[in-house]
């Protein structure tokens, strides 16, 4: 059930689950918080900026897939409440806040949006064509 009925309910929602083990999700949390170091360490660098600016991307997208996820499949998914209540918020008031005190451009922060956000649709593509292969 670690992490918190994840695998679970994933495994109900996705035709083709199998690839989604603890071991799995374990690992890609565990590089998920060093990717979220790795930015606080960069700091308000012009790399950090736009790093953390893709991380936030990353991070709101997942949030809103989580809530796509649960409407789509009438049921909760773990993930939906850290999604709505910290990724989102974080992403808008850092994305809104960078570019008010000009530490990021419009560019930057647009192009930082797309790679950050491309995980969920390349995602979303990947499992698509998986399932239609089963």
């Amino acid at each position: 059930m670690f992490p918190g009925g994840f695998t679970l309910w994933y495994r109900r929602y996705r035709a083709d689950a199998s690839r989604i083990t603890r071991r799995f999700l374990v690992i890609i949390n565990a590089a998920l918080l060093i990717v979220c170091v790795d930015a606080a360490y960069l700091g308000r660098t012009p790399v950090g900026t736009v790093y953390w600016l893709i991380v936030a991307a990353l991070l709101c997208s997942n949030g809103c897939w989580h809530v796509w996820a649960s409407y789509k499949s009438r049921a909760y998914s773990p993930g939906v409440i850290t999604g709505v209540t910290v990724y989102v918020p974080l992403a808008l008031y850092g994305y809104v806040e960078m570019l008010r005190s000009g530490t990021a451009s419009i560019a930057s922060a647009l192009i930082a949006f797309m790679i950050g956000s491309s995980y969920q649709v390349w995602s979303a593509v990947y499992h698509s064509r998986r399932t239609r292969k089963l």
